[in-house]
């Protein structure tokens, strides 16, 4: 770098200085009025050697923050949050085996497969059903893996659980037992049971 030359100098005679009443060529970039933001890199204003020192000297990184906003800007680790997805233990991803969980790479990549093979299995699951049974298994709190005699058991206890004539004649769950009864006629005919 040549002695003459500052760091930041845009050399562009023909750019005159920002500041009021200043006849010098316009060679250091200074924050303008629009910041950067979603709409674009935001404005520069276009100041002389003096002036631009000018400003530093006066410009406040930290205007509008309060003190805890400040300190945290401060920090040696700021922008590098642990809680971010990608710095938390299980590296954001929900119920996957974590390297660090295994001595062997081999055994960590076997974990990850068999969730991947568990997750594939309750999808196939939950596809024998159409929307309608799947809306049907919901209202009876069953899952996609449930079988007939599964189902029938759930059936039992729900209804003794909100039937008037087995809860002591309390009739607030009549409208929850009509759904119940609904869905257990629609899966019981469901063609994921034969």
């Amino acid at each position: 770098m040549r002695p003459d030359k500052f760091h930041g100098r845009y050399e562009n005679p023909g750019r005159p200085c920002a500041a009021a009443g200043c006849g010098e060529t316009g060679e250091f970039r200074a924050p303008g009025e629009r910041a950067p933001g979603f709409d674009g890199p935001g404005e520069w204003r276009w100041l002389c050697l003096d002036h631009v020192r000018e400003f530093n000297a006066g410009y406040d990184w930290f205007e509008g923050m309060t003190p805890d906003e400040i300190l945290a800007a401060q920090s040696p680790i700021a922008g590098w949050r642990p809680e971010t997805r990608a710095f938390r233990a299980d590296a954001g991803v929900d119920g996957v085996p974590r390297w660090a969980d295994f001595d062997d790479p081999l055994d960590a990549i076997g974990a990850r497969a068999a969730d991947i093979r568990a997750r594939a299995e309750g999808q196939r699951q939950a596809s024998r059903f159409t929307p309608r049974e799947r809306a049907a298994l919901e209202a009876m709190a069953l899952g996609p893996e449930t079988d007939l005699h599964g189902l029938r058991k759930r059936y039992s206890t729900l209804v003794r659980r909100y039937h008037p004539d087995r809860n002591g004649g309390d009739r607030s769950h009549e409208v929850r037992l009509q759904r119940v009864v609904e869905a257990y006629q629609l899966l019981r005919k469901a063609a994921a049971f034969g």
